[in-house]
């Protein structure tokens, strides 16, 4: 019998009775990371890495019935060997590895490749199926280096300065805000939404150090944001408030910012391909690395990306999920955009 199986609650494991990442509420759920298309509120009973925890208690509320793991630390599940791995991706992001009767099945949930001095380094796990992602599964997507990224932003914010405009950048809440808030090398202020605050708190309460920030609130005033960095979540994008500011400049943080055209996506006024997942060859290099036999692809350019490993003798298959729309999942956490501001 398999060791997981692909059900309408999410993925299962029979043999352990649990969940990875269910999409329907469950008895006991494993959880990869807190983003919202993985980590959702009404199960039993969760387990998830040291580091998820604090943000399962930011968004959820979730204090009680929480148990976790760190990582390459293994629990014993009704005779299935479960331990956790980094995937890369944000903190506490988690591989999930099982171990039952010699078969070895690892569900990566999202992960990215290159180290970006916040999340656990993504380390590749032998095993003979691993459950991967394809979000950026074309050749087109290739990172440029983090800090390559991080000195064009810079670059912006100090242009934006010289023509007196604010300069906001896009990012999501939980993971690539705080990325940006500890690489920025301008030296300004940064102001960020109450969402990008709370899961500030969470990760200095899981032990990541970051910069001071100053939650945005109807009494700062405009010309004060103007002199600062503004950060706020996808929500915030297309709203009101942001045309509100004084001569406003949108950056949006994303990797389909890769793509020229995505550049004229909510009429940005620059994108900047900063990406929490792996690329093309990322992904390639991780399957590669954990010499599997079978490649699952959950969610992204599934059709494209399993062809291409069959192709390249990996055998590869597609299979449905309700992963990968974080922005839609984003967009729900936040209350009415410019009631918070």
């Amino acid at each position: 019998m398999a060791l997981i199986q692909f059900t309408n609650k999410g993925i299962y494991c029979k043999q352990g009775n649990f969940y990875i990442d269910p999409w329907q509420p469950v008895d006991k759920a494993v959880i990869t990371h807190g983003h919202a298309d993985h980590a959702k509120w009404g199960n039993k009973n969760y387990l998830c890495h040291t580091l998820t925890k604090p943000i399962l208690e930011e968004r959820y509320g979730l204090y009680n019935n929480v148990e976790t793991l760190g990582y390459k630390e293994s629990i014993n599940i009704n005779g299935v060997k479960l331990s956790m791995f980094p995937a890369g991706h944000v903190i506490g992001s988690a591989q999930i590895k099982l171990e039952y009767k010699g078969e070895i099945v690892v569900v990566s949930g999202d992960y990215k490749t290159e180290y970006d001095g916040i999340s656990t380094a993504f380390e590749p796990v032998k095993c003979h199926t691993f459950v991967s992602e394809s979000t950026f599964g074309l050749p087109i997507y290739k990172w440029q280096p983090q800090q390559f990224i991080f000195d064009n932003i810079d670059s912006w914010i100090a242009d934006n300065h010289t023509k007196n405009k604010t300069s906001v950048l896009i990012a999501y809440s939980l993971g690539k805000a705080q990325r940006l808030i500890k690489n920025l090398k301008a030296g300004d202020e940064i102001f960020v939404h109450r969402s990008i605050a709370n899961l500030n708190e969470a990760f200095k309460k899981a032990g990541v150090q970051l910069p001071n920030t100053v939650q945005i609130t109807a009494e700062i005033k405009k010309d004060e944001l103007q002199k600062g960095i503004v950060i706020v979540p996808l929500a915030l994008a297309d709203s009101k408030w942001i045309k509100s500011l004084i001569n406003p400049a949108v950056g949006i943080c994303s990797g389909w910012m890769a793509v020229r055209a995505g550049r004229r996506w909510r009429s940005a006024d620059a994108g900047f391909a900063l990406s929490d997942h792996a690329d093309w060859l990322g992904l390639l290099d991780a399957i590669k690395a954990t010499g599997a036999e079978k490649v699952m692809i959950t969610h992204g350019n599934t059709a494209v990306f399993s062809r291409y490993l069959n192709e390249i003798g990996i055998k590869a298959e597609e299979v449905k999920t309700q992963y990968g729309n974080e922005e839609a999942e984003e967009k729900a956490e936040v209350d009415v955009e410019e009631k918070q501001i």
